[in-house]
């Protein structure tokens, strides 16, 4: 049964954890094998590690586009509406994102300006198996294409049975470019470096489990990432006005995702701390995933009694989770207190898997308490700066000195010579 506790227990037991830290010796190590290998080997090794882990090689790692038009036509027109309205509500949430470059003239002679550039070539990692997620795919694409990326590129896990027919229907709706099968860190190696089939990459973005997260950690620096991403986690803010019933089941939806899930209850309330206690029990008994969601609730769920609605803020902000679900009347009054959370829910009809599958911000969001420096996926991790500068002759002249005298004081002879040769003439 999830445990009541105040806020101090609560960190006592979690201040000795390291968010998204290092993975285990034993996952470091066989991930900088996998990666050393397919630099070496490429397909081969691609196909060696597919057969190994997976249990099946596909004969072609690129899935045609046929199969693309293909699974629209297999998931069925209900299904294929729906995705292809959750595309437009994203498309129409990440529109707003996109940004602009500008150019300024300070003074006679000078132009300074910023541009806002597309990468080349995005890679989207999408898990398969039993987490075939499509709204991933839409997540990650949309907000690629709008950004304008010259190529996207997919990689999914090969099974026996083929590539999940939804994964491939909102690949074609998001627009996606090429798809491959393969999965795991030999997946994430070969985007960040290349192989004989699979084009390298310039950002892998996606989520995975702690393999692809290794992956993703050990190849940034070659590629840019998304974010390292921990196991999902949720945080509800209630009062005594709460629905014991309704909590229960927000909780429950973020726990049947893994066995470390967190789900945690901040509320002023005892009364309504208990009655969710004993609804978590009652509907976890219903749950098809049932074994999944007990393990997450036992060792990952907490309850947390606060002095306050205001204190329950404080204790939120400093556990910075990645969904929030603010379940109070009035809920727009309280947002300005949520510093620290990926994504807000707000009120007692919001609830988390709307922004899971179709509100239209991105579900890709940042856990394990880094909501305190970072944010959701967007268009703009699929862009890159890049900045201008023009001085005439005149202009150069003009400030010159300046220059000279900063490159001296940091002993840069060369450098404060580069702009005073200029001057001379």
């Amino acid at each position: 049964m999830i445990k009541i506790q105040i806020f101090a227990e609560f960190l006592a037991q979690t201040r000795t954890t390291v968010p998204n830290g290092p993975a285990s010796n034993e996952v470091t190590a066989a991930v900088a094998e996998i990666i050393a290998d397919v630099i070496r080997r490429g397909d081969t090794a691609l196909r060696e590690y597919s057969e190994k882990f997976d249990g099946c090689a596909p004969q072609s790692f690129e899935v045609p586009p046929s199969d693309l038009d293909a699974a629209l036509e297999q998931i069925g027109p209900e299904f294929r509406a729906v995705l292809e309205r959750a595309a437009k509500n994203i498309e129409e949430f990440h529109r707003h994102q996109i940004r602009q470059g500008f150019v300024i003239t300070p003074s006679d002679g000078v132009v300074l300006g910023q541009r806002i550039l597309p990468i080349d070539r995005a890679g989207l990692y999408i898990p398969g198996g039993t987490a075939a997620y499509p709204s991933s795919v839409l997540m990650n694409c949309i907000p690629a294409k709008l950004a304008g990326v010259g190529e996207i590129v997919m990689v999914t896990p090969p099974s026996s049975h083929g590539v999940d027919p939804g994964i491939l229907a909102a690949a074609k709706i998001a627009g996606v470019d090429r798809v491959f099968t393969v999965g795991g860190a030999q997946a994430i190696a070969a985007l960040a470096y290349g192989t004989e089939t699979i084009p390298r990459v310039d950002k892998i973005t996606g989520p995975g489990n702690q393999y692809v997260a290794e992956a993703k950690r050990q190849v940034f620096g070659v590629v840019g990432i998304d974010m390292i991403a921990g196991p999902s986690d949720v945080l509800i803010i209630a009062d005594a006005a709460g629905d014991p019933t309704l909590i229960a089941a927000d909780m429950l939806s973020q726990c049947e995702h893994g066995e470390t899930s967190p789900a945690i209850l901040v509320t002023d309330s005892m009364a309504l701390a208990e009655a969710v206690q004993v609804e978590i029990e009652t509907q976890l008994e219903a749950l098809p995933r049932k074994k999944i969601a007990r393990k997450s609730i036992d060792n990952h769920g907490k309850i947390i009694l606060a002095e306050s609605i205001r204190e329950a803020f404080d204790i939120s902000n400093e556990i910075a989770p990645e969904h929030l679900e603010i379940f109070l009347d009035q809920p727009m009054e309280y947002l300005s207190l949520a510093k620290n959370a990926g994504s807000v829910f707000l009120g007692k009809n919001t609830p988390e898997p709307l922004g899971d599958y179709y509100a239209g911000p991105n579900h890709t969001l940042p856990t394990s308490g880094t909501a305190r420096f970072s944010g959701p996926l967007g268009v703009e991790d699929f862009t890159k700066r890049s900045s201008f500068t023009f001085y005439s002759a005149d202009a150069l002249y003009r400030i010159g000195d300046n220059v000279i005298k900063f490159a001296e004081k940091e002993g840069l002879t060369a450098h404060a010579r580069s702009v005073s040769k200029r001057m001379d003439k």
